[in-house]
């Protein structure tokens, strides 16, 4: 079935996905947040924050709300501390009844609502998914061979996104747990965070793959307490996309939290790069949700202690080493 797919968001995974659904001759348009990105990226068909993707001629580049009328479905990219405020601007254009994914991996903060949830808050009960798995994108510009898993309690629209994004190299698997796979998407970013700052004070390997184990365990908590299963925290979705973002040197959680392991301010780190780095406000986020339901997320809270309490990367990994040992647990 031909598809009319509206994208909000002109970041990494928006350029890729339009790319992909576009060649798969589905009617793509792309919808771009900010004032003065839409002509350029219309006129040249390249972003500088992917420039191994050329969009093709036929995806609409717009900053119009209107740009999204009439599309049979359509696809969040917008981080998760600014996609209540878009798609605020996009619901009459929205329709009431276009189904949603969503491709974010965030908490919004002070809610505490996962993607698909800030979406149905904003737009109104309506079929949504999200499409998430480890997928580094320059990668996947590459065409090099990659798995996502597309979830959602309807199973149709489930089946639907795995058809428009299925690729000899994109290997597309579906789920009925959206939960889960917004949770391990959003936790495994703060990971990658604390990953990184191993890597910044050459910590090496042994830690950082016991840093991975532990904190599975913590997305297992997360994700259970948010009504997932465990096993699809095991899954592609999850401990797939953790493997991948912590020991990615291009991930870019890992490399804001190596930056900020060298000494850097979380500031300065930030200001280096170009693009949202979605893990910094989500473990305010997953921080506040481990207080509010007691749930203990020790890595989490050491990341958010770093972040935003000012405690240096060292001392963090000292007292997370010299924590009360007991028998192994998941979950």
């Amino acid at each position: 079935m031909r598809e009319t797919l509206g994208i909000a968001g002109d970041g990494q995974m928006a350029l890729v996905l339009a790319t992909v659904a576009a060649e798969a001759g589905h009617a793509v348009r792309l919808w771009c947040p900010l004032p003065g990105q839409a002509a350029p990226l219309a006129a040249s068909r390249c972003s500088p924050r992917l420039p191994e993707v050329r969009l093709p001629e036929t995806v609409m580049v717009g900053d119009a709300a209107d740009l999204l009328r009439g599309c049979t479905l359509l696809l969040s990219a917008i981080p998760a501390q600014f996609a209540r405020d878009a798609w605020k601007r996009l619901a009459a254009s929205a329709g009431p009844h276009a189904p949603v994914c969503t491709v974010t991996k965030g908490v919004e903060v002070g809610t505490g609502l996962r993607p698909t949830q800030v979406l149905i808050d904003t737009l109104g009960d309506r079929s949504t998914a999200v499409l998430s798995g480890p997928t580094i994108a320059h990668e996947l510009a590459l065409r090099r061979p990659a798995v996502m898993v597309a979830a959602s309690t309807d199973g149709a629209l489930a089946a639907r996104v795995q058809a428009m994004f299925t690729q000899p190299w994109l290997r597309i698997y579906t789920s009925d747990d959206p939960a889960g796979v917004e949770i391990a998407g959003a936790a495994k970013n703060v990971i990658a965070l604390a990953a990184g700052m191993l890597d910044g004070l050459g910590l090496g390997f042994n830690a950082k793959s016991a840093l991975l184990a532990r904190g599975l365990a913590e997305l297992v908590r997360l994700g259970v307490a948010q009504g997932a299963r465990a096993d699809t925290l095991f899954g592609v979705a999850g401990v797939g996309d953790l493997a991948t973002t912590c020991f990615c040197p291009e991930g870019r959680n890992r490399t804001l939290g190596e930056a900020i392991g060298r000494g850097q301010s979380l500031a300065a780190a930030q200001a280096a790069t170009q693009s949202v780095v979605e893990g910094v406000e989500t473990a305010r986020a997953l921080h506040e949700l481990g207080r509010a339901r007691g749930i203990s997320v020790p890595i989490i809270d050491a990341v958010h202690r770093v972040l935003f309490q000012g405690q240096p990367p060292a001392e963090a990994v000292r007292e997370l080493m010299t924590r009360a040992a007991g028998s192994e647990r998941i979950g």
